[in-house]
């Protein structure tokens, strides 16, 4: 499919794009500058399905047959100017194609930074003053085609965002406003993860770029504006431990294999596939690995999940409303365990069958 062209409204207005994409050629300018360790984009770089080598040198089809990444971690250019020419340019409305913004780190304040700045991304060529990530976001994401947090402090706010903080961080979608639409006509695609599962970060920018193609139907979000077939099911559904809560066996403390709610895991209320997922190559995964699931995927992350390793709140009386039936299950299947643990009682080598067989020839004529 040929590339559709995309115009300005104005000299200075936003791009506008086709309702039907069909880009040959996009960009991905991914900013890090947010509050964060920049663990998305390390994390991003353990993704194999697909891998990011793979989308940029073109190995995955039904994409625009060029995707360039602009990301500080991954780009090959060296840093200053020539790395954030293209920034430049898209606030410019003069870059050469269409891109997708992805926000990584949380959003701070900058109206209450006083005479200084929370965070910036460079600085205005002209005037050397620094360039706060706000100031980036305010001009990129209504230019972008798509737009895309990584990572829960760019969806939510993550631990930048906790009570207390000075710098009055946020998620995207609470700086931009939950009804955001990109110039693409979409919302922003929140994919949490503290740091993002790579796979999961990676499946979705493949799902935008198929549908920056024109190959692809628009991408279905949860009401907390996740991709919903990756955030769609609980940690507990997926995991492991989770036939022990069922029985009410319980661990009560870290060596244990059983279910770990008691010693504060939340799987059973998380939105998250990282137990069915693993977390690379299907390997680890926090409650897989011995680790419990604090809820980093969750908008109340972490606010409303700590004190962390204590017991959840409502945990406690679900775990006692289900030991009696826990109990009886565990006590019954144990004795259908042990039955099917013993040899059905024919399997012997005396000199009579007794495995109930009944001939329809043979013997049948001597039987009285």
């Amino acid at each position: 499919m040929s590339a559709q062209p995309f115009k300005k409204d104005t000299p200075t207005g936003p791009f506008r794009y086709s309702a039907t994409p069909g880009f040959d050629e996009i960009h991905i300018l991914w900013i890090s500058e947010g509050m964060s360790c920049d663990g998305d984009s390390v994390s991003v770089t353990n993704g194999s399905s697909p891998s990011i080598e793979d989308v940029v040198n073109g190995l995955i089809p039904q994409v625009p047959s060029k995707v360039h990444l602009h990301n500080k971690v991954l780009s090959p250019t060296l840093g200053g100017y020539e790395f954030q020419r293209p920034f430049f340019e898209a606030v410019e409305d003069s870059l050469d194609a269409p891109f997708i913004f992805v926000v990584e780190g949380s959003i701070p304040n900058e109206k209450i930074n006083g005479e200084g700045y929370w965070t910036s991304f460079g600085n205005d060529p002209e005037t050397g003053d620094p360039l706060t990530l706000n100031w980036w976001i305010d001009r990129l994401a209504p230019r972008a085609w798509a737009v895309v947090a990584a990572g829960t402090c760019a969806t939510y706010g993550g631990i930048h965002a906790m009570a207390g903080n000075p710098t009055g961080c946020m998620g995207l979608a609470d700086y931009l406003g939950w009804d955001f639409r990109s110039a693409g006509g979409l919302p922003i695609v929140n994919v949490p993860g503290c740091p993002v599962q790579p796979d999961n970060m990676m499946e979705t920018l493949l799902w935008a770029l198929q549908q920056a193609a024109g190959n692809a139907p628009v991408i279905p979000l949860d009401e907390a504006l996740r991709p919903q077939w990756l955030f769609g099911k609980t940690v507990h559904e997926g995991c492991s431990r989770a036939g022990y809560y069922e029985q009410a066996d319980f661990a009560q403390d870290y060596n244990s294999p059983k279910c770990q709610v008691k010693i504060g895991c939340w799987g059973p209320v998380v939105n998250c596939n990282v137990t069915k997922r693993g977390w690379q190559d299907g390997t680890g995964g926090c409650p897989n690995v011995g680790g419990i699931c604090i809820a980093c995927t969750m908008p109340g992350f972490p606010d409303k999940n700590m004190p962390f390793m204590d017991e959840p709140t409502g945990g406690s009386l679900s775990s006692k409303l289900i030991k009696p039936y826990g109990s009886f299950i565990r006590r019954a299947r144990s004795i259908t365990n042990h039955g099917l643990n013993q040899e059905p009682k024919w399997r012997h080598n005396r000199p009579k069958l007794t495995t109930g067989t009944d001939p329809r020839w043979g013997q049948r004529g001597q039987r009285s």
